[in-house]
């Protein structure tokens, strides 16, 4: 099981504040550990909305809108990508997850679970995203 862990951005964060090195040594160990327990699938920052662009989607019709964009509480900073043997696996690394705005701060993640190819019917279209072989699929095979 495959869950993804999402970092909320702050005003800070989408103000392009970088974060203190104290955070980034956390964070560091806290992958380190998951990576020793081979849990970790991936991780990064994200730069602010304001260097990132949406599509709008209305009908067949497609819409480029250039970031920033306003709403800070729904944008996301960061992310990490973990492999859980189950659902309480994954909660209890989570519970784990450094304060990602750190000194007490209120800073605010949230987890969601991938969906894997298996939960879908496999009819031909889901059997050519299989036949893709992306590297996740490669990773839990």
């Amino acid at each position: 099981m495959r869950f993804l862990i999402l970092v909320k951005a702050t005003r800070e964060s989408e103000a392009g504040v970088m974060p203190e090195d104290a955070l980034i040594a956390e964070m560091g160990r806290y992958h380190e550990e998951l990576a020793q327990a081979g849990m970790l699938l991936d991780a990064a920052g994200l730069k602010p909305s304001s260097a990132g662009w949406r599509i709008r989607y209305s009908g067949g019709k497609r819409t480029v809108i250039d970031g920033p964009f306003a709403e800070t509480k729904e944008l996301v900073a960061g992310y990490t990508l973990i492999q859980a043997k189950s659902r309480e696996q994954a909660l209890e690394w989570t519970r784990r997850f450094p304060n990602p705005a750190h000194y007490g701060r209120d800073g605010e993640i949230e987890v969601r679970q991938l969906f894997e190819l298996d939960d879908f019917e496999q009819t031909e279209a889901v059997k050519k995203f299989r036949d893709m072989n992306l590297p996740a699929q490669k990773d839990r095979a």
